[in-house]
């Protein structure tokens, strides 16, 4: 959350410090979640909204936020897209910055399914390719996350052979993620 308001207000974390009176190591450590800022004392986290131009109860509400599971985010997700259409999809996706905030909380996997959809919908729609979120472009997940309904089907063949179709069959950039999805469209 820090992130993407000091992204927002065009402010490095050198400012924050500096308007906050907090040490820069301090930021520096909140920031890259070396310090988790639930831990930090009431007299900064004050400081640090202050300095920010937010409430104490808006800077903090994104960290109490509970993780839901993957499959379902990623089901919730298919039927905003559904719901809502490709270009109110992207443009809410965009304006929302999400993604920043699910890399910023470390869900990783919901910032990068996230991201793919945004290229592969605007892949689609041949819209061009917002170039905020290049750098998360090259990362990729430690291990390739499959469909539940994958790994059920090779637990009870006993077979790994799903998995290697699946990933065949999959949408490029999801797998750029080390994601495996082959359809977004269809969910009931």
């Amino acid at each position: 959350m820090i992130n993407t308001l000091l992204h927002d207000k065009s402010m490095t974390k050198y400012r924050l410090s500096k308007l906050s009176g907090i040490p820069y190591t301090t930021i520096n450590d909140i920031c890259s979640g070396k310090a988790d800022i639930k831990k930090c004392s009431v007299d900064n986290v004050y400081r640090i909204a202050k300095a920010l131009g937010v409430t104490v109860e808006e800077l903090l509400e994104p960290y109490y936020i509970d993780r839901p599971d993957f499959e379902l985010f990623k089901s919730n997700t298919c039927h905003k897209l559904k719901e809502i259409g490709d270009i109110d999809f992207v443009i809410d996706t965009l304006e929302s910055k999400i993604i920043i905030s699910y890399m910023d909380r470390k869900w990783y996997p919901e910032a990068m399914y996230l991201l793919a959809m945004l290229d592969y919908i605007s892949r689609e729609n041949n819209i061009p390719l917002c170039d905020e979120y290049d750098d998360i472009r090259s990362k990729k997940l430690a291990a390739i996350v499959y469909p539940r309904s994958v790994l059920a089907l090779c637990a009870a063949s006993k077979d790994d052979s799903a998995k290697e179709k699946a990933v065949k069959s999959s949408i490029p950039e999801f797998l750029r993620h080390n994601i495996v999805e082959s359809e977004v469209r269809n969910v009931i």
